[in-house]
């Protein structure tokens, strides 16, 4: 038979104690914050792709315009349904392209307020209505 082995006892026994190793149980270290992930990240081919989208959208309606106010007037009706478009996806779908569609639909927006701000300027006639 053999005897089973003697642990230390006493002042020193800590000294030659085995080491322990954690159990998982208990957390060993400082607690962890936790970890929010986005469900839908926003990437540079999401908004790349939502630009794209946009740009040939508003080109698209400002072709179906035939003079200044025209063109003014489609450009703010296609910039509104891409708008739309983009708060759905902001809520339901993916924020890169929602962020694409936004900022191209404010620089098309921007080019139309040009266009027309220069043509009431050099004419004085508000293009418009």
């Amino acid at each position: 038979m053999t005897t089973p082995p003697t642990f230390p006892t006493g002042p020193d026994a800590g000294s030659r104690a085995l080491p322990r190793t954690p159990s998982g149980l208990f957390p060993a270290g400082p607690p962890s914050r936790p970890t929010y992930r986005e469900p839908h990240p926003v990437t540079g081919a999401g908004v790349a792709s939502g630009a794209a989208a946009a740009a040939t959208w508003l080109l698209l309606f400002g072709l179906l315009g035939t003079g200044v106010g025209s063109y003014a007037w489609w450009t703010l009706v296609a910039g509104g349904l891409a708008w739309l478009a983009a708060l759905a996806l902001v809520r339901y779908g993916d924020r890169g392209v929602a962020t694409g569609i936004a900022i191209v639909t404010a620089g098309g927006w921007s080019i139309a307020a040009a266009i027309v701000a220069v043509r009431w300027a050099t004419t004085g006639d508000w293009p418009l209505w």
